[in-house]
């Protein structure tokens, strides 16, 4: 089932929706759960919500989903460019939008010393980073990728769809070649075919994407790449990738 709060994010002084799926059986299950965070809210549960009027069928998928598991789901910024300017872990140059002071680092010490206590104070979650993951599509996949590197005392899983590398991929490398990551570290990496105009296009998101897939297993943790062949930069087809990610992070 789907409910919803609102949250003050402190560093940005705004106040924002929180989109949060919960399993049918909460009310009467003596247990907790594992939660996944996820970005860009608004787009993953119903198409009314959807910024182009098609989500990922999130809530249709958890519903009939064998693991029960609890999701978070933040909006984003819709005003101009803040969403880019949320969704970068670091200064950036994003054409044709210029530069971009990123401010996805404050987002993110935001969701762990704030939102996520919010979250296990108020419903039965297990608190901790083998049961906690992370996951979003194009800066929201650059995000989780940062997030399971940055926060890996905090998060275990990251599921990242054509992920936006591009924008400020010798950061992120930095990033991920001084990390120090957990073996149990699990990370979904995909990009699509169609979202590529050209062969050189294709070939430079495929080698992305493997550069960190071959980092992160250098480290002991697990990866699993994946090249959507058709897959088009859009959320009907990140939907056709949910089974498979989450089949992936979540079970044993």
């Amino acid at each position: 089932m789907l409910e919803q709060f609102t949250a003050h994010i402190t560093p940005f002084g705004k106040d924002r929706i929180v989109r949060v799926w919960l399993p049918d059986e909460i009310e009467t299950a003596r247990t907790a759960y594992p939660v996944l965070y996820m970005f860009d809210g608004h787009n993953l549960f119903r198409d009314e919500w959807a910024t182009y009027g098609k989500c990922w069928g999130l809530a249709d998928f958890l519903a009939r989903w064998e693991k029960p598991i609890i999701v978070v789901a933040p909006e984003c910024d819709k005003e101009g460019h803040n969403r880019l300017i949320e969704y970068a872990p670091y200064d950036m140059e994003i054409p044709p939008c210029g530069f971009i002071r990123g401010r996805g680092a404050e987002l993110m010490d935001w969701t762990l010393g704030e939102l996520k206590p919010y979250v296990d104070r108020i419903y039965p979650t297990i608190p901790f980073r083998e049961a906690t993951g992370v996951g979003g599509s194009s800066m929201g996949g650059l995000m989780a990728l940062f997030t399971v590197l940055r926060y890996n005392c905090w998060f275990s899983k990251a599921a990242c769809l054509s992920s936006s590398f591009r924008f400020c991929f010798d950061q992120l490398l930095e990033e991920a070649e001084g990390t120090e990551v957990n073996a149990d570290t699990r990370v979904y990496l995909s990009w699509g075919s169609a979202e590529c105009a050209t062969k050189a296009s294709l070939a430079s998101a495929t080698d992305l994407n493997l550069t960190f897939s071959r980092i992160l297993t250098r480290k002991g943790a697990r990866t699993y790449p994946y090249l959507h062949v058709g897959g088009a930069h859009c959320e009907a087809d990140w939907e056709q990738e949910v089974p498979r990610f989450m089949d992936y992070l979540w079970r044993e």
